[in-house]
């Protein structure tokens, strides 16, 4: 019923059933309207006679709803109207003070914390015992991670890289740049290229442009960028080479995870990884840099603390852009970890995001600073 024909002033009559006039001593059949508002009602239900001027009503307050509260005329009043349960609090009501939540790690702590201890002690044995095991477990890291890449590419866009080339050319590509360095690398990555693209002819034409492209970036991303690796082990000093890479980015890491959780409050890339923050990336610079110049001075032949100041900076660059490039890619995906297989971490390509960028930068800047050794 429109509101405007409650709280009305009483009239002396009703309208009857018809429209003569008003009919005298007609019970209400609802409450009472003057003329202006009369085209706006609605007829009412037939209710029991009652008095012209029931209840305790008077002239000029308004007449009383039989089988309801009185009302008056008040524009507010809403008849047959439950009022809310719930009703809203005025504006200026004080608000409940929310209880400040706890911050959380965001991964289980324990089974991250012992699965990279149980994977930095498989490097480091084989590291200094024989180079040909740590190659050996390049390799194997390398072949797993392609085949975590191309598995989420083909589940989630549809994507069919060829993984029998590229685990092939992979792995030679890592033994070739430890045998015969820069130059057997980038052979090895040209022939697995080639070997891709006559890999997926053997399948329909559709989709062929994508798969092949594909699988050559895959090429590139994950093996060819480990070869650096083998190209540090390769040089006289080459397990300090290898240690020194290693435990700056995972210095790195490190830092940039401890200072973000505890002082973050600004985003770095909120679109690609939110839960990176400029405060995380000063501490990844800042450990970096600490950690580089004690690995240059007391770990690298003819290293100087300055160098690895400089060494320890390109890497927290170049680490914060690697996790950020897979975050880019795992975005696209519509995925939160690349597998599963290490608990606590995700899979060896959560943990590689960082490393395969830092290899080439490392390998060089201690090129330009100590030699290839």
């Amino acid at each position: 019923m429109n509101d405007s024909s409650w709280g009305a002033p009483p009239q002396t009559g009703y309208w009857g059933p018809s429209d003569q006039g008003p009919v005298q001593g007609a019970a209400p059949a609802g409450p009472a309207y003057d003329a202006h508002s009369a085209q706006q009602t609605r007829p009412m239900p037939i209710v029991p006679d009652v008095p012209e001027h029931g209840g305790d009503q008077d002239e000029g307050r308004g007449a009383a709803r039989p089988g309801g509260p009185a009302f008056h005329d008040d524009p507010a009043a809403r008849p047959y109207q439950a009022a809310p349960r719930n009703p809203e609090p005025p504006p200026d009501a004080p608000q409940p003070v929310p209880r400040p939540q706890k911050k959380s790690a965001g991964r289980d702590l324990g089974a991250a914390i012992g699965v990279g201890l149980g994977l930095g002690v498989v490097i480091i044995a084989s590291l200094f015992v024989v180079k040909a095991v740590f190659v050996a477990v390049v390799v194997v890291a390398v072949v797993v991670g392609l085949w975590e890449l191309t598995k989420r590419l083909e589940e989630r866009k549809e994507i069919r890289a060829p993984l029998v080339p590229l685990a092939i050319g992979g792995a030679a590509m890592v033994v070739a740049g430890y045998v015969r360095g820069a130059e057997g690398a980038w052979v090895a990555m040209a022939l697995t290229a080639l070997a891709v693209l006559v890999w997926r002819m053997t399948e329909p034409p559709e989709g062929y442009l994508k798969d092949v492209t594909a699988g050559v970036f895959a090429a590139f991303y994950v093996p060819f960028l480990a070869t650096f690796v083998a190209l540090m082990l390769a040089a006289g000093d080459g397990p300090w080479r290898v240690l020194t890479f290693l435990v700056l980015t995972v210095v790195s890491d490190t830092g940039a995870y401890a200072v973000g959780w505890r002082f973050g409050r600004t985003k770095l890339a909120p679109r690609i990884s939110p839960g990176k923050t400029r405060e995380g990336l000063l501490g990844a610079v800042s450990f970096a840099m600490v950690a580089g110049a004690l690995c240059t001075q007391f770990l690298i032949d003819g290293g100087a603390w300055w160098q690895g100041l400089l060494l320890g900076l390109a890497v927290a660059v170049s680490a914060t852009l690697g996790d950020l490039g897979e975050s880019m890619i795992k975005r696209d995906l519509g995925i939160k970890d690349m597998g599963t297989l290490l608990p606590g971490h995700g899979g060896i390509m959560d943990r590689l995001d960082s490393l395969l960028p830092t290899a080439p930068v490392v390998w060089l800047l201690l090129v330009i600073f100590v030699g290839s050794g």
